[in-house]
């Protein structure tokens, strides 16, 4: 007898929106950095920065392009007349307070804030200074990030108990027989799960186990299902010699709290003072050791989401294009016009790494390289393609 399969892994739901057009949502304490930060990420004054709790009321706006050497790469191979880079969209939200589940400060507005974004960069102050007051009194980054936590979970066990009450009270005369009903019970029992992961095993619902069937945690619009890059605010100097007395401590809370979550370091006075200068003064500062730690936030944040981009390449324009881990061609090209998702064909494609190597499309043609790729078809990160479509 031939030995049996293997039985095919079950695959496991991609959190979020499913969309290419995700926002990150800048979070924190009041007075930690959050509104300077997002001035020097988005280069604006937009954020109110200010020495007093919640500054900023209103959530502010802005498109940041994400760096990429790739993307560099092929302008200069290309030499296109417009060059347009992947973005990311990034919300400065005002500060959370302890008690913003039940409505403390700005609580409910905060919430609703960090609802309507699909990731979280949560901005951790660990410098000291006279000047800049913290709410709870002086600085501890753990009690920050606990305060944190424990809010979005109470908000999240609060809605799912809410969302259960309704279903179970909606289930109570489910049969056996019909899909429907199979399919209602599906969903009770998906909805326990989450709120057992809220309340006993006592950890966020992006760190737990959620498989195709129980997609109907996307549904939820959970606080604590949005992936979490965690910013320490360092002071100029501790930024530049790398050490802080946090640092470790933050670092083990994470691995403790939520292992698998980003850490990244960076000084928020540092970036102020970058985005001042000029372009030359800039490169200056940068030999003295003083570099921006902007990109790699962006980039985290942006791989945070899933998100990964493609290129279309021609001496008109390079442009990047952002999709979903896990997106189908047709669906690829339909981020460029729905008519090439309707009416798809097939797409050309090559990998960057092979343009790199041979230098040109000819020669990656010449090399056998460049692949003719149907419906079937999962785009891979840094993909260039050519699409056709039907009449």
């Amino acid at each position: 007898m031939p030995p049996k399969k293997a039985p095919a892994q079950e695959k496991k739901v991609l959190l979020g929106r499913p969309s290419n057009n995700l926002k990150i949502g800048i979070v924190g304490l009041p007075n930690v950095g959050k509104s300077s930060f997002f001035n020097a990420l988005s280069n604006t004054d937009l954020g109110k920065a200010a020495n007093f709790p919640y500054a900023t009321i209103n959530p502010e706006e802005a498109r940041i392009p994400v760096p990429d050497p790739r993307f560099d790469w092929l302008c200069d191979l290309y030499k296109p007349v417009s060059r347009v880079p992947a973005f990311l969209t990034c919300i400065d939200i005002a500060g959370l307070t302890a008690g913003a589940s039940t409505g403390a400060g700005l609580g409910n507005s905060f919430l609703s804030h960090v609802r309507a974004v699909d990731g979280i960069f949560q901005v951790v102050r660990a410098f000291d200074d006279a000047e800049v007051i913290h709410v709870e009194g002086d600085v501890d980054p753990i009690r920050d990030m606990e305060i944190i936590q424990t809010e979005l979970r109470l908000k999240d066990i609060e809605w799912v108990e809410k969302q259960l009450d309704g279903l179970k009270r909606s289930g109570r005369s489910l049969g056996n027989t019909s899909l429907a009903d199979k399919a209602k019970k599906e969903e009770i029992a998906t909805v326990e799960k989450v709120l057992k992961t809220l309340t006993v095993d006592n950890k966020d619902v992006r760190k737990g186990e959620w498989t195709n069937k129980e997609a109907i945690v996307n549904g939820l619009s959970l606080l604590t299902a949005k992936p979490v890059t965690y910013l320490v605010n360092l002071s100029e100097r501790d930024y530049a010699r790398k050490k802080n007395k946090w640092l470790p401590k933050i670092k083990a809370w994470i691995d403790t709290n939520n292992p698998g979550d980003a850490l990244i370091p960076f000084s928020v006075a540092l970036e102020e003072r970058l985005s001042s200068l000029s372009d030359e003064e800039k490169a200056e500062a940068q030999k003295e050791g003083a570099h921006s730690a902007l990109g790699k936030i962006t980039q985290a944040g942006y791989a945070s989401l899933d998100l990964i981009r493609y290129f279309t390449c021609g001496p008109d324009e390079v442009r990047a294009w952002t999709i979903r881990r896990g997106t189908k061609a047709p669906q690829a090209a339909g981020v460029i016009h729905s008519d090439f998702e309707n009416k798809f064909v097939c797409g050309e494609i090559m990998t960057f790494a092979d343009l790199k190597e041979y230098g040109s499309e000819a020669a990656v043609k010449a090399a056998g390289k460049l692949r003719q790729q149907g419906k079937p078809y999962e785009m891979v990160d840094g993909d260039i393609a050519y699409w056709k479509a039907g009449a």
